[in-house]
C-alpha cells in the first residue's frame, strides 16, 4: 500500500460592497461565529456536492451573545446581547461541514454602506453602547 498525499487549495473573492472606505481595516479583531445562530441564504451559504466547505459572508452585522460570549447575527429585537452591534465580519470565513464554530475577522470601527449590508440592516434601529461598533453609515 503507498500513500499518496492530496492538497487542496481555495481562494476566496469577498464580496465588499458593503465596505465604504479602508479606514479600521488595519484593525481588526478575532472573534468566534456561533454558526448554530445564523441563517443559511442569508448570512452563511453551505457547501455542496462540489464544493464541501461552506462560508460566512463577509459584511455580516454581528453582536456578541452575552451567555455565551460568541458572536451571532445582529437582532435588534433581541435581549441576549444581539441587540448591540459590535461590528461585521470583515472577510469571509469558509468552514467545514458539521462546525458550529468558527474564527472571523471582526471590523469594529470604520465606514459601512447600509444599503449592502448581507441580510440588511435598519440603522435607524440601531442604539448607541459603550462595546458597540464604532461604524459611519453612509
Amino acid at each position: 500500500m503507498s500513500v499518496q498525499p492530496v492538497s487542496t487549495s481555495e481562494h476566496l473573492t469577498a464580496n465588499r460592497e458593503w465596505l465604504a472606505a479602508l479606514h479600521g481595516t488595519d484593525s481588526t479583531d478575532t472573534i468566534t461565529l456561533d454558526l448554530n445562530l445564523f441563517t443559511e441564504g442569508v448570512h452563511h451559504q453551505c457547501g455542496d456536492g462540489c464544493e464541501p466547505y461552506g462560508r460566512v459572508f463577509s459584511g455580516v452585522p454581528v453582536p456578541k451573545v452575552a451567555e455565551s460570549k460568541l458572536y451571532g447575527p445582529y437582532d435588534p429585537e433581541a435581549s441576549c446581547g444581539r441587540q448591540v452591534l459590535r461590528g461585521f465580519v470583515f472577510a469571509e470565513v469558509p468552514f467545514a461541514p458539521g462546525r458550529t464554530r468558527v474564527p472571523a475577522a471582526l471590523l469594529w470601527h470604520g465606514a459601512v454602506r447600509a444599503s449592502k449590508v448581507p441580510g440588511g440592516i435598519d440603522v435607524s434601529q440601531l442604539t448607541w453602547h459603550p462595546r458597540g461598533a464604532q461604524v459611519r453609515f453612509v
